[in-house]
């Protein structure tokens, strides 16, 4: 029997981020959970697709837009399960069992979408209100972001529409379709590069309004383009 789970992995310019992801998922490798890791690129200048072809990864390119991205990932995915994951993203030891079970657990029908409990590299106060505010968000309100990582089966997805190839607020449109996730004792940490350059709290408010407007209806392509002028300023 072929190894269950595709790894998807969305990339713009990650050549540094890449190899510590990738290396995080080296004991999946070890426990034969992993099929395949899939990269698919935006179009990097660095060396992104170089170093995602050294590690064995399958390379995609296209248009730069991480839910199109994300899609074309599924789409050349072969394994029943999926697992999407933003590059500057580490899952913690112990990972491969927690997700082996999930898949297992209720029997592959059954199983819900799930997501990994978020942290950032950084030890300051601003990481870990930030981090606390997403994963309490998750349990909530059912909305994990990208960042949290998703497992879900590829049929789930099909039935679910696909990846939304948006090019804002794709996780949280999936999010609302799915209705039910369940959160995993992992944690995925992530970079606080970007939190930490603009400010933890101006681009954690920006976030959350960005977040109100959309679920109010807003366009995602607008509001990607308030997005993108906002981290022009920063």
């Amino acid at each position: 029997m072929r190894a269950p789970l595709s790894i998807i992995i969305p990339t713009l310019n990650a050549e540094t981020a890449l190899p510590g992801c990738a290396a995080s998922l080296m004991e999946g490798v070890n426990a034969g959970l992993i099929r395949e890791l899939i990269v698919s690129d935006g179009g990097s200048s660095d060396a992104t697709s170089r170093i995602a072809a050294e590690i064995g990864a399958m390379v995609i390119t296209g248009a730069a837009s991480r839910g199109g991205q994300i899609g074309r990932g599924v789409d050349a995915a072969g394994g029943e399960w999926l697992l999407i994951l933003h590059a500057d993203t580490q899952l913690s030891p112990g990972w491969s069992d927690a997700v082996a079970a999930h898949m297992t657990a209720a029997g592959s029908q059954e199983a819900l979408p799930a997501y990994f409990r978020l942290a950032f590299d950084h030890p300051g106060i601003g990481a870990r209100i930030t981090a606390a505010w997403a994963n309490l968000r998750s349990r909530l309100f059912g909305l994990p972001y990208g960042d949290q990582g998703l497992l879900i089966r590829a049929e789930q997805l099909r039935a679910a529409g696909g990846y939304p190839d948006l090019p804002l607020m794709e996780d949280v449109a999936l999010s609302r379709r799915l209705s039910r996730l369940r959160g995993l004792p992992v944690t995925a940490r992530t970079s606080f590069a970007r939190y930490a350059s603009e400010g933890w709290m101006r681009r954690g408010a920006r976030n959350l309004l960005l977040l109100i407007r959309y679920l109010f209806g807003a366009d995602p392509h607008v509001l990607a383009q308030a997005y993108r002028r906002s981290s022009r300023r920063s």
